[in-house]
């Protein structure tokens, strides 16, 4: 494959910017940037240098790859007049430099010292040695770990009255500091902590881990500890004098309290509370009911108050704060291409958290997608209604078997028309499943999907036209399928806009037509020998979606980077020889390749299908990626630039002789990804954010010259830029 100097003429100019510029140039003289710290180990290698790395005051700019950030140099472009408005627009894209100051490395000799003797490396010495070159300064710190201890012996001195003393010696199994280990603060504040939590939730109320002291002896085993703790009925910033035994106590009184205006059911409550008069009192009960009054989503505050009554009795009073129980969202997204076809996409949901009085949520969803040409009669439109109920409980089982939030019950039905020159579908969809999540993972589980789909008014000449090509002939007709379905989401980070960087991974899998085969022996058979019900075929097949992002957070001024990668596939097998048309994969749009709209990318290599009038191109298979650059610009006004990359592939059809270029061939696969670039503005209005996007393609493997690379010549000419509005990130 080929690489044209007219596509890489501007690649080559821009890596030269990147290398010849300097990253010190707005320097004052006497200034020098922070190029690194280095950190090197002497004597006990067993350190990490991750231990001391982070307690070094000041750090260097981030790097992208080795000792480079291309934001560095973007920075220096600017020249020393502030003032000027290129130079401002700079200065917002990049990343100023973190210029060298001498005090923070004292300051962070004492904290490494001040850390080491926290991990049980006692006299520990750090020298650090400053090497300047170039205006950039490079800190060395030489780090000789101190001397350790080991734990000759580990004892403990308990309270003699009360049960606490049997409960402490039935736990010394699961003490973590152990004979042998090496002595360290760090150890013993885990183990307090441990400890303690263990206790509250036997019924130990208001014990903390400032019940313990440790004593250690350093000098009678030369190289080893003796040690003990201890464990009294004061805390540690307590006098003797207030010393009291450390008893078992019980929950007293139990009330929960919220406005008369919500109105909810008082047994619904009463479910989700684990609390209870004269139930045993417990810290994991405790956390249970904020959980599961938390997920409720009904209470934007769960205040749980416990008082000591006295030594063995605690009441508990639970003030619920609700939040906005019901309200509306619109979102739109648009985008226009060079050959000036339009596309609008709104949708506009209502949403109800308590519709019954129970903590039911009701969520009803309208939604359009609607894509023309001004001036002819090209035109798509499409329709689609959806309403879902959730119930707070697991229905068929009792809320006793959950320990924290319980997984909801979701029932939810759809309908979808669809009206393009092509034909006309009707989508009627239900399902019922469940949802929920545990700390950072989120799943929603659907044991029964049902999808029937209906075609009507196809047209003629565009079915006949499909003749030679079967994956797509076998793909318009009229089917139901049946199955199961699942999306598990991992997250380091759930809020809306998250400020720090943070990862994510979801996967979303769907399986169909498995039961129904079952009974394929007592069925109608079709010509093609497809099994029916009701006349019409049933789908088998699999599918499922993985997506990784990642974002990191750069200094300061809303910089960030943004990327993601996609993979998706399905498999027809059994009853079907294709996917169904709505499970198959498409690439481009506000959110995927912004290059192109919705739909018109691929399958691989393949030109435009021309029996469509509007864009309609789909696979077995889809890969992509996504980088994005975000930062500020002014006020409220962010600036993004991006790159996309991928395409759809049909999987090979052996039953074809001709060779199709849509399909996945790994020979031809670099020269079938698609690729744009791209530039954004943002509206973060903090409640919202609305995006503009232009997307211009760089690679376009459909192209029937064969000049696939696209140079700047062709950015803005026809096919070879689109246009994108949203609202949100689109990853």
């Amino acid at each position: 494959m080929g690489f044209p100097a007219k596509a890489f003429l501007p690649l080559a100019c821009l890596a030269v910017l990147l290398t010849a510029c300097s990253t010190t140039r707005l320097l004052d003289d006497g200034q020098y940037r922070l190029a690194a710290n280095e950190v090197r180990i002497e004597g006990d290698r067993s350190l990490p240098v991750k231990e001391v790395e982070s307690y070094i005051r000041q750090k260097p700019n981030a790097y992208l790859i080795g000792h480079w950030n291309p934001f560095l140099y973007v920075y220096n472009w600017s020249g020393r007049n502030e003032n000027k408005w290129t130079n401002r627009l700079l200065r917002k894209i990049g990343v100023a430099p973190v210029v060298y100051d001498a005090s923070t490395v004292d300051r962070s000799v004492e904290n490494i010292v001040r850390h080491l003797d926290y991990l049980g490396y006692y006299g520990s010495r750090v020298e650090a040695e400053v090497q300047v070159k170039n205006q950039t300064a490079t800190v060395l710190y030489h780090v000789e770990p101190g001397r350790r201890f080991r734990i000759r012996s580990l004892d403990w001195e308990l309270p003699d009255r009360g049960t606490f003393a049997a409960d402490f010696l039935a736990d010394t199994a699961s003490i973590s500091v152990q004979a042998g280990d090496y002595l360290s603060e760090q150890a013993l504040e885990a183990e307090t902590v441990r400890s303690a939590t263990h206790f509250r939730e036997l019924g130990y109320f208001d014990f903390s881990k400032n019940h313990y002291s440790f004593v250690a002896d350093t000098l009678t085993f030369p190289g080893e500890a003796l040690l003990t703790m201890r464990v009294s009925e004061h805390t540690r910033h307590e006098p003797a004098s207030q010393a009291s035994p450390l008893c078992k106590s019980s929950f007293g009184t139990v009330s929960v309290y919220h406005p008369a205006t919500l109105q909810v059911r008082s047994s619904v409550l009463q479910h989700l509370n684990t609390i209870h008069p004269g139930q045993p009192y417990s810290e994991r009960v405790v956390n249970n009911t904020y959980s599961r009054l938390s997920s409720m989503r009904l209470f934007s505050g769960v205040n749980i108050e416990l008082t000591a009554r006295d030594s063995v009795t605690v009441d508990c009073d639970i003030n619920l704060t609700p939040s906005r129980i019901q309200g509306f969202k619109f979102n739109l997204e648009g985008s226009s291409n060079s050959s000036g076809l339009l596309g609008v996409s709104p949708e506009f949901s209502y949403f109800n958290k308590n519709i019954f009085h129970g903590g039911e949520w009701l969520n009803l969803s309208f939604m359009g997608n609607f894509q023309f040409r001004p001036g002819s009669s090209v035109r798509s439109n499409e329709f689609g209604v959806s309403a879902a109920v959730s119930f707070p409980k697991f229905v068929f089982l009792p809320y006793s078997l959950f320990d924290g939030p319980i997984p909801r019950t979701e029932i939810k039905a759809s309908y979808n028309y669809q009206d393009r020159p092509e034909y006309q579908r009707n989508i009627l969809s239900t399902s019922y499943g469940y949802s929920g999540n545990h700390r950072k993972l989120y799943f929603q589980i659907y044991p029964a999907q049902l999808n029937v789909i209906r075609l009507n008014h196809i047209d003629p000449q565009f079915y006949a036209s499909l003749a030679d090509n079967p994956f797509l002939r076998n793909a318009y007709q009229n089917h139901f399928d049946f199955g199961s379905g699942m999306t598990l989401h991992y997250t380091t980070n759930a809020s809306v806009n998250p400020q720090t960087s943070y990862h994510y991974i979801r996967l979303q899998a769907d399986v169909a037509g498995n039961v129904l085969s079952l009974f394929k022996p007592l069925m109608k058979l079709d010509a093609s020998g497809a099994g029916m019900l009701w006349g019409t075929p049933f789908s088998q097949y699999v599918r499922g979606e993985l997506t990784l992002g990642k974002t990191w957070r750069i200094g300061t001024g809303g910089r960030a980077v943004a990327t993601r990668l996609l993979a998706g596939a399905g498999y027809a097998y059994g009853n079907s020889t294709v996917l169904p048309f709505e499970q198959h994969f498409y690439s481009g749009g506000a959110n995927s390749m912004r290059g192109w709209q919705t739909r018109s990318v691929g399958p691989g290599r393949a030109a435009a299908e021309t029996s469509f009038v509007i864009p309609n191109q789909t696979g077995d298979f889809k890969l992509e990626a996504n980088l994005e650059y975000r930062y500020n610009l002014f006020w409220k006004i962010d600036g993004a630039t991006f790159l996309d990359a991928g395409n759809v592939w049909t999987w090979r059809n052996s039953g074809e002789a001709q060779e199709n270029p849509g399909w996945f061939d790994p020979e031809h696969f670099a020269e079938s990804i698609a690729a744009n670039w791209g530039l954004g503005l943002r509206l973060d209005l903090n409640f919202i954010l609305i995006r503009f996007d232009l997307g211009m393609i760089v690679h376009d493997p459909s192209r029937a010259d064969g000049d696939r690379w696209c140079g700047p010549d062709r950015w803005l000419s026809r096919n070879g830029y689109a246009l994108h509005f949203g609202v949100g990130y689109p990853f």
